[in-house]
């Protein structure tokens, strides 16, 4: 089966690496014998989209897409209400929110697919993450370099954090989740660092498909070892530290 994903704003909005989220679910999917389009650009047309993704960027960057996106609202809502996933990590979760308000004091409106809202700091926030998962799911790792404030997420994709700084509080919850709309400060890229996170989205990308699920998704060679070592070096740098 033909699956196609869309990469908005490729050259504004990857930072760290970001566009290996896309290269490991299309790996994976192609190791199950799928064939997978990537469309890449500002405005491409979602509407055959089983995936529509965007990473990080700077600030200014941000800016830059959420103008560029604000006429691509309703296509998004367009492609959610019939199954496809939208991912967005690092700071891109932030378009997706009612506003976006700067350290300016100028107050940015949103592509209004969430509820909350996001004020800006002066004061940025690198750190390493691990985040809670319900039990006998893995924890997922990452890292998070943000100068921000998400406040009023009332459905996050993760409930706490064992380690790191959360939507608006430390070790509090972090992200956003709403049927297939997927978002996250993490970054990594948080799905070529966490095998089971990637299993999930690819998962969810298969059933917009329509294509069959098999109870076994595919690890890609050293995933799961680079997972291990990286969780187990978190925990003992949070253990040393406190």
């Amino acid at each position: 089966m033909k699956l196609q994903f869309v990469h908005l704003c490729p050259q504004r909005m990857s930072l760290y690496g970001e566009y290996a989220n896309l290269v490991v679910l299309q790996r994976m999917a192609e190791v199950l014998g799928h064939e997978v389009e990537v469309v890449a650009g500002e405005k491409p047309d979602l509407s055959n989209a089983h995936l529509i993704y965007m990473g990080c960027g700077t600030e200014q960057a941000q800016k830059f897409a959420l103008e560029g996106l604000r006429p691509q609202a309703e296509g998004l809502k367009a492609a959610l209400d019939r199954g496809a996933v939208v991912l967005f990590t690092g700071n891109a979760m932030e378009v997706l929110g009612q506003s976006i308000t700067d350290t300016q004091g100028k107050v940015w409106q949103g592509l209004g697919l969430a509820d909350f809202t996001t004020i800006e700091t002066r004061q940025r926030t690198p750190h390493d993450v691990i985040a809670n998962t319900p039990p006998g799911q893995s924890p997922v790792v990452g890292f998070m370099n943000k100068c921000s404030l998400t406040a009023g997420v009332s459905t996050p994709l993760f409930e706490s954090l064992e380690m790191g700084f959360g939507n608006d509080c430390q070790r509090g919850p972090e992200g956003y989740i709403r049927g297939n709309l997927m978002a996250t400060h993490l970054t990594g890229p948080v799905l070529v660092k966490n095998p089971a996170l990637a299993h999930e989205v690819l998962r969810r990308v298969l059933t917009c498909a329509g294509a069959d699920v098999p109870q076994t998704l595919p690890v890609l060679p050293h995933q799961q070892e680079a997972y291990d070592v990286t969780l187990r070096e978190l925990r003992s740098k949070g253990e040393n530290a406190g």
